[in-house]
């Protein structure tokens, strides 16, 4: 089994590799967090943290305090292809949760990409984070592997000390939600990537499709609690997290107001095809 070590970046040069890595995972145009930047940011409280193998920096994760002391925003979490069947994308998850405990934050959010089944997976699956608030183009047009699609984010709400994630952290199956849970009937494509390579158009209806199915639930007082892998579907429970939310500048967080795309009871089936 190999080595991984998992630290703090020291410096410059490792702040710089963090650059690099940025780089190979989010393609040509996409402009990378600056390496002085996370420097300070990391001695003002923030986290830089990197996976190791033989001295080389093969992943990192990085976060920043918010307004709340309680509450760390992680901003980016990457790693390099040729390590990724290492499982280094969890490790680093579970040594940042390990590092917030340790300093006294209680609650991690990020954006990710709704329509990422491998993202989906990973933030709600296997962290057990949920999620509730739904950001419409939030970083307006971007390039390297988000050129082409608008870029609706999720906030993933990942509280460290929920039974979800005390239990996934530790190894254990998830517990069982205590209210009615239904699946979004609307899987995720199996490969965001090669469907906007080969059918933008389809990919661009996907986006506002599930766009418009998650707003609609959020409106209604829904929040996802689980993803399946399997079926590429988000699960949804009935208990909103109550807590503040960032507002980002012009759009803003869009609510729907229309009827809810009907759900599917958890354990059916469903013919649609997403890709």
């Amino acid at each position: 089994m190999t080595d991984v070590t998992f630290r703090e970046l020291a410096g410059m040069s490792e702040m710089r590799a963090a650059e690099n890595v940025q780089r190979s995972v989010w393609g040509a145009g996409d402009v990378p967090d600056p390496a002085d930047l996370m420097m300070v940011i990391q001695a003002e409280g923030g986290l830089v943290g990197g996976a190791f193998v033989e001295g080389r920096l093969m992943g990192y994760v990085f976060g920043f305090p918010t307004r709340d002391p309680a509450i760390q925003h992680s901003h980016r979490l990457a790693v390099l292809s040729e390590a990724r069947g290492l499982g280094l994308g969890l490790r680093l998850k579970h040594y940042q949760r390990d590092w917030c405990l340790a300093q006294g934050i209680s609650r991690v959010r990020w954006t990710f990409d709704p329509l990422r089944a491998a993202n989906a997976a990973l933030n709600i699956h296997r962290l057990g984070a949920g999620a509730d608030t739904y950001f419409v183009d939030y970083y307006g047009e971007m390039e390297g592997i988000n050129r082409g699609i608008a870029s609706d984010r999720l906030l993933a709400d990942w509280d460290l000390g929920s039974a979800a994630a005390q239990a996934l952290s530790a190894g254990r199956s998830r517990p069982r939600g205590d209210g009615p849970e239904s699946f979004l009937d609307l899987p995720l494509p199996n490969d965001l990537d090669a469907l906007l390579a080969s059918d933008p158009e389809a990919a661009s209806r996907l986006r506002l499709d599930l766009r418009q199915a998650l707003l609609d639930a959020f409106a209604d007082g829904a929040r996802i609690v689980d993803f399946d892998k399997a079926s590429r579907r988000y699960l949804l429970g009935g208990q909103k997290t109550g807590r503040d939310v960032p507002r980002p500048g012009g759009s803003g967080m869009v609510s729907a107001r229309s009827p809810a795309r009907p759900l599917a009871p958890r354990g059916s089936s469903t013919s649609r095809r997403g890709g």
